[in-house]
């Protein structure tokens, strides 16, 4: 029996997607629920899989835009692998190929340069010319500059691998071409967008982190024996953010034609770096959440988007983006807002910096904080007194359980 695999749609607007590769070869034996091909849209990535074991025949080239339900592949189902076969992929039988091409015969590796064989070589670096097929005389030829750390190793007689007579070549002069994604096409038409059609503005502000670094360091063993996830940043960020929304609902607002519309739950998208481009999950509902529970969403969105396993509506219908470029090491930022949401934080780099604490130099871990924001709808006010907020409870987290108030004001009922 012949059955059609087809074409599916990754959402209901996209009506064209691409087959970004093949994960079997055509007339490969395949099992029941496994892999196929990568599709990928310009929203999302997902995966076909084989709704019967049996023998694939590929009627779709990858890297070529097809209608949403084509036919993908069919299966002849007469005619199934072995049981308990294990499914072999391309790229595991051609990288058993080209490891076993790679290494020299026995002959190849006796026939070193007398010259070379009086070169010295540290087991560890031996272990690693084995693992890797190299010769010694593929070592040399592969070094071609000289500098001063190789010459004071030969003057202090350590174990390196010099060659005195080494040439200077130029490295050959060559352009990598590589087609942009769908993915990649349609993040750089929307960010584009950002700057033509927003009235973008950024402000900015500092963090000292010393409270909450002392709080993770503290009770980090404890919450992870108790919620099974670590406690990272991230969670105080976006629970902070949520909180600070009841202050300034404006942060959380968008514009819908002539309309403003202010939800009245805080759904937060995350940017995370794929190896596909940027993708932002959204944690939805934060208001409501415990930093647990943000970790532990955050955690399994995080690692669906970068293998690619995410799916469409987990993507959609943030009000508010929080992005984190400090893991990159970056001191400070504009982030870009992720429409049609009016307002994105971008957090940056934790550096020690002297400050002034009562009247004194302290040095204390500071992390400059950004809020770019649709002018059009969020004033001045709103932006920097959302960030002053925010600012005061991530210095004194306990004040996340009044939603930024100060204690002493709630005993006085003010």
């Amino acid at each position: 029996m012949i059955i059609e695999i087809k074409v599916p749609s990754p959402g209901e607007s996209i009506t064209e997607v691409e087959i970004a590769s093949w994960l079997v070869r055509d007339g490969d034996l395949v099992t029941k629920d496994q892999e196929l091909a990568e599709i990928e849209s310009d929203k999302a990535t997902l995966t076909i899989a084989a709704e019967q074991a049996g023998k694939i025949k590929i009627l779709l080239e990858p890297e070529v835009l097809v209608e949403v339900g084509a036919i993908a592949c069919t299966i002849d189902t007469s005619i199934v692998p072995e049981e308990g076969a294990e499914p072999v992929t391309p790229k595991a039988e051609e990288k058993v190929k080209t490891t076993e091409e790679s290494k020299p015969d026995a002959k190849e590796k006796a026939s070193v340069p007398d010259e070379l064989s009086k070169v010295k070589v540290s087991p560890v670096a031996q272990n690693i010319m084995e693992e890797e097929g190299w010769t010694v005389e593929d070592v040399v030829k592969g070094l071609h500059r000289i500098s001063k750390k190789e010459l004071e190793a030969v003057k202090n007689n350590v174990n390196s691998v010099v060659s005195s007579g080494l040439e200077n070549e130029p490295k050959e002069r060559a352009l990598d071409r590589n087609k942009m994604s769908s993915l990649r096409k349609k993040l750089a038409q929307r960010l584009v967008a950002v700057k033509q059609e927003t009235a973008m503005l950024t402000t900015f502000n500092e963090v000292d982190m010393t409270n909450i670094m002392a709080l993770r360091k503290k009770y980090q063993s404890l919450f992870v024996e108790k919620h099974g996830v670590k406690l990272g940043f991230m969670s105080f960020f976006i629970k902070a953010s949520a909180l600070a929304m009841a202050k300034h609902p404006m942060v959380n607002s968008m514009i819908d034609g002539d309309e403003i519309v202010t939800p009245n739950y805080v759904d937060v998208s995350v940017a995370v770096q794929t190896p596909k481009g940027l993708m932002v999950p959204v944690i939805r509902n934060t208001e409501s959440m415990s930093l647990a529970q943000i970790e532990d969403t955050l955690k399994q969105l995080a690692v669906k988007a970068r293998a690619g396993k995410i799916s469409l509506d987990e993507m959609t219908g943030g009000s508010f983006t929080v992005t984190n470029g400090g893991v990159f090491g970056s001191m400070l930022s504009t982030p870009l807002i992720n429409p049609p949401q009016s307002a994105i934080l971008g957090m940056h780099n934790i550096v020690e910096r002297p400050m002034a604490v009562n009247g004194k130099v302290e040095i204390r871990p500071i992390m400059y904080t950004a809020l770019s924001y649709d002018h059009r709808i969020i004033d001045g006010k709103d932006s920097v007194g959302f960030l002053v907020t925010l600012k005061k409870m991530l210095e004194n987290p306990e004040l996340m359980l009044t939603g930024g108030d100060e204690l002493e004001k709630l005993v006085l009922d003010l």
